[in-house]
């Protein structure tokens, strides 16, 4: 598995079960609250779904290697999800919220197994088809603000896989989450930047597979 498929992976499965609190609607100085930022990206992600364009970064610090894709992703509330890779190699990463499918075309090979496994419960990038999650599952901080940007540094209570945080981008104009760095203990840094939003609803067939005839299939685990 190349490393933007496995790095993918360690971003998509930071999200647990932990809950912060949130209270005062406006800092001392006189920016939006934390808890008031949180209510307008869940009022912004409260609809049936979403598309948009990704561009991913995933660098491994102690090997100085960087690997970059580019794509197009789908969500559909709840836990529905397609990551359509197209360069450098086009692949497809998608769940039906029961099984977990990535195809890779060129190699003619499907990897399958159980979504849960690695999305169930909140975990992964399923936090994007429901934003409550975020609420849920982190303890929030605010950032410095950086520009047109909100930051929100998300921590984990349950640590798993080494990861040690995540910041989320928001947009103070939409509060779209224009940027997701997750990082690791060892300092290896996933970077996904998101644009051209569209907050609808997507025909579920977008996210049902079928194995094309003839293609090699392997077990994820395995």
């Amino acid at each position: 598995m190349k490393l933007k498929t496995m790095i993918f992976f360690l971003f998509a499965l930071v999200f647990f079960n932990s809950q912060p609190v949130f209270c005062q609607k406006t800092s001392p100085s006189g920016n939006p609250s934390l808890d008031t930022i949180v209510d307008r990206i869940e009022k912004r992600y409260a609809g049936p779904g979403f598309t948009a364009r990704f561009d991913q970064k995933s660098t491994l610090k102690a090997m100085d290697i960087t690997d970059t894709a580019y794509g197009k992703v789908f969500i559909k509330r709840p836990r529905l999800m397609r990551w359509e890779y197209e360069s450098p190699e086009k692949q497809v990463i998608l769940t039906d919220g029961a099984e977990l499918w990535l195809y890779k075309p060129e190699d003619n090979q499907v990897m399958k197994g159980k979504a849960p496994e690695y999305f169930g419960d909140g975990k992964g990038a399923s936090f994007l088809s429901d934003i409550r999650l975020v609420r849920k599952n982190f303890n929030v901080t605010p950032e410095k603000d950086k520009g047109d940007y909100h930051i929100l540094k998300l921590m984990p209570k349950e640590k798993k896989l080494d990861i040690e945080s995540v910041y989320l981008w928001i947009s103070k104009k939409t509060y779209d989450i224009v940027k997701v760095i997750t990082y690791n203990t060892y300092g290896d840094e996933n970077l996904i930047e998101m644009s051209n939003f569209q907050f609808r609803d997507i025909d579920g067939s977008v996210f049902n597979f079928i194995i094309p005839e003839g293609t090699d299939i392997l077990r994820l685990g395995e």
